[in-house]
């Protein structure tokens, strides 16, 4: 398997500026390199932030070079995890030495036993008293707790370590009695963790590791005075830990307020520009998209599509079952429990399409995921970059398309450029031979399919909140390193931010 050239920090008291694109940008006094293939420079949006005066360990080779328990050690060769991925392999020595670690990957890089591991090692052999976490690990979005939470699980029960996942639109009464029972490390959405907090079923003056997973989107979706104030909660003197796939000025604050002389890392610098992915924007007439997209979801394998709003969503997903595509709408419309099922149906191939908003842009994995459609084009390039990232992940390959419609053209040309993104264009017009060989369409069969619901299994615990006794990773190998990152909770409507809720 190919890796990507690791990049293990920066020189001693630099300064790590970044680009609207988040990837790394130039130190001062060098000559700045744009997006591979953009066709314009992207819009700046730079600022500093302070990097380590400490010189940071270097990477290592083997997850064996590391100071970690065995009984770990041992969980990750039954994973099939034997290689740390870039982003592992430069932070983790770092972070298990307890240092501060800003660490930046494209999504689908690993991040999240890059954090997880430093977490769990530390906690090893530790018990929490109830209500009182020893770590915690905050993230935007449910469906992203839920993918750490399951990544994580083998190697915490190895441990004899116990989670806890903390969300809106789930028992609150759950949650609160596996906080009260007692776990290590609790897996929290913002909202949901404040709302617990003033029940008094949790407290965070003995977590000694706090984790900020995508901060960047929690600043997006207006979180960012819940989180500050959570982590006024948490002793100063513990450990901190932040991982994005993007960084932008939003988190400069979180930076700047709660990482002390962080070890800064930026792997795979193109974060746009991932080698096994192809990108193409896929030019229709306004009368001609709806059968495209059609045509699209009756290929042979499975695919994941996104649209804006959740009435399109709907409308698409009634449309292809009545034309023999077996689909399935993931939304915030829907309850927590009946987007857990979607999803499950999705990952084991009950469901060949997945109909989506920005809901699912994060925090999904499926291995072997081919094909990711923009069916409506995102607003944003990070959502864009998100919304790919579905798919090529752990060094498998895959595509995006993306229907243009004519009035579309120049800003998605924009959005491409600010992704860092050179894609292929094509004009395609439905049941023509260049859609089939980008995308594998064919026409649907015209059978209406009716899914039944599977009967839900009792492998989630309390109410899928609570300590996780066994694992539910999507696959096992590299795939399994839980790389996948969460879903975009924004609003649907392209260039409005949603005012902050309290249970995302």
């Amino acid at each position: 398997m190919n890796r990507s050239p690791r990049h293990t920090g920066t020189a001693s008291g630099s300064r790590f500026r970044t680009q609207g694109t988040g990837r790394q940008g130039p130190r001062p006094g060098t000559g700045r390199k744009t997006g591979q293939g953009a066709r314009s420079a992207p819009r700046r949006q730079e600022f500093a932030l302070p990097v380590t005066l400490t010189e940071p360990l270097p990477a290592v080779e083997t997850f064996t070079e590391l100071d970690m328990p065995a009984r770990l050690l041992a969980a990750l060769g039954t994973e099939g995890v034997t290689v740390p991925f870039p982003i592992q392999a430069a932070t983790l020595p770092n972070a298990l030495a307890g240092r501060h670690v800003l660490g930046r990957g494209r999504t689908g890089s690993g991040k999240t036993l890059a954090f997880g591991l430093p977490v769990l090692a530390r906690l090893d052999g530790q018990r929490a008293q109830p209500r009182q976490p020893l770590a915690l690990v905050l993230v935007p979005t449910r469906e992203l707790a839920q993918q750490v939470t399951d990544a994580l699980a083998p190697y915490a029960r190895a441990l004899r370590l116990r989670l806890a996942t903390v969300v809106g639109g789930m028992s609150i009464g759950r949650q609160a009695s596996a906080l009260r029972d007692g776990a290590e490390v609790v897996v929290a959405t913002p909202g949901r963790l404040k709302d617990l907090i003033e029940r008094r079923a949790c407290r965070l003056d003995r977590v000694a590791v706090t984790v900020l997973d995508e901060a960047d989107q929690m600043a997006d979706m207006g979180f960012m005075p819940q989180v500050t104030a959570l982590l006024d909660q948490v002793p100063a003197s513990g450990q901190r830990l932040l991982f994005s796939a993007t960084l932008d000025r939003n988190i400069d604050l979180l930076v700047r307020r709660y990482l002390h002389d962080p070890v800064v890392h930026s792997v795979d610098p193109s974060a746009g520009a991932v080698t096994t992915m192809e990108h193409h924007l896929l030019h229709v007439r306004d009368a001609d998209k709806d059968t495209a997209a059609t045509e699209i979801a009756a290929r042979d394998g499975r695919a994941l599509m996104f649209l804006d709003t959740k009435h399109a969503v709907d409308r698409l997903t009634e449309h292809l079952l009545s034309v023999g595509v077996r689909a399935s709408a993931l939304h915030g419309g829907k309850s927590q429990s009946q987007r857990n099922r979607t999803l499950a149906q999705f990952k084991d191939g009950h469901v060949t399409i997945l109909v989506a908003t920005n809901v699912a842009a994060r925090g999904i994995h499926v291995t072997g995921l081919d094909l990711v459609v923009n069916v409506d084009p995102p607003g944003d390039h990070k959502d864009y970059l998100h919304r790919g990232g579905r798919t090529a992940r752990a060094g498998e390959s895959g595509t995006v398309v993306t229907l243009v419609l004519p009035h579309q053209r120049r800003a998605v040309d924009r959005l491409m450029a600010d992704a860092g993104i050179a894609p292929r264009t094509a004009r395609i017009r439905p049941g023509e031979a260049e859609l089939q060989r980008i995308t594998g369409a064919r026409t649907p069969s015209g059978v209406p399919v009716v899914l039944t619901a599977p009967v839900e299994g009792r492998s989630e615990g309390k109410g899928s909140v609570g300590r996780h006794r066994r694992s539910r990773a999507a696959g096992r190998g590299r795939s399994g390193q839980g790389a996948g990152r969460g879903g975009s909770g924004r609003a649907a409507a392209r260039g409005r931010r949603p005012a902050p809720r309290n249970n995302p």
